[in-house]
């Protein structure tokens, strides 16, 4: 199950059943569940917890130290969850102080060849990262997002569940949940209504989505009576709940 030309550091953790291919170093405080294949020429550093049934491509460089000036070997860590695929030349860099210490990836991501993933991100569940995606440090992406290829986001932004980011999306503010956007700097074109029925979304909930996206970016409303007008619609259309916290919890400002 490992390659005899892998090098393994006799402070990591594996399950007896992960396959280490030729050439790859897996260094200290590395934990790897049980399922997951790690191919050739890899590099993954700690502290590093990778879960269960995991594929790492040939070439990435996992939990390595983030890419920040400040960080001055803090302890500390990348958590990634189960059933990840991490495609070619990926790097997944660790968390810094400045933040919780921590980077985050969840369950079930589909991450493309040549993504970026810096230091204090948080992904969710069931994203989708296409070619060289790039992440800065501290973004927030949420459960079901799809990036484009070279789509980049700027530090401390966060784009909420179900949101797209078009190709070569510049974002340099929150996109709220079910939300598309695309250019330089990203604009909103819409809702990701597509995505939506693919996730099975009702015809109803997503025009109920549709005008809350309406009341945000196309009624020249303040965000504050944005918000105001949605809270009231949540309590019988709780399909907004996401939007509407990705209203609220905006700290650098939405896409405009």
């Amino acid at each position: 199950m490992i390659h005899s030309t892998a090098i393994i550091s006799n402070k990591a953790d594996l399950a007896d059943d992960v396959v280490v291919g030729p050439y790859a170093v897996i260094g200290d405080d590395v934990e790897i569940a049980s399922g997951t294949q790690i191919d050739s020429h890899v590099v993954i550093n700690g502290p590093t917890k990778i879960g269960k049934d995991n594929h790492i491509y040939q070439f990435a460089s996992i939990g390595d130290d983030p890419q920040d000036k400040k960080y001055a070997n803090e302890p500390t860590r990348l958590i990634v969850g189960d059933r990840n695929t991490i495609r070619e030349f990926c790097t997944i860099s660790r968390g810094t102080t400045q933040d919780k210490g921590e980077t985050a990836i969840g369950d079930d991501n589909w991450i493309m060849a040549y993504v970026h993933i810096a230091h204090d991100c948080v992904v969710g569940n069931k994203a989708i990262m296409a070619n060289n995606t790039t992440l800065a440090g501290h973004v927030h992406i949420g459960d079901w997002v799809i990036c484009g290829g070279f789509s980049g986001v700027h530090q401390f932004c966060r784009i909420g569940a179900h949101a797209f980011l078009g190709m070569y999306a510049g974002v340099n503010r929150d996109v709220p949940a079910y939300t598309m956007v695309s250019g330089q700097p990203a604009t909103p074109r819409g809702i990701n209504s597509e995505g939506l029925k693919r996730r099975d979304f009702s015809v109803d909930q997503i025009r109920n989505i549709k005008n809350a996206y309406r009341l945000t970016f196309r009624r020249g409303k303040k965000l504050s009576e944005a918000i105001a007008e949605i809270t009231k619609l949540c309590e019988d259309q709780p399909e907004l709940n996401l939007f509407l916290e990705s209203l609220r919890s905006s700290e650098r400002g939405l896409v405009r």
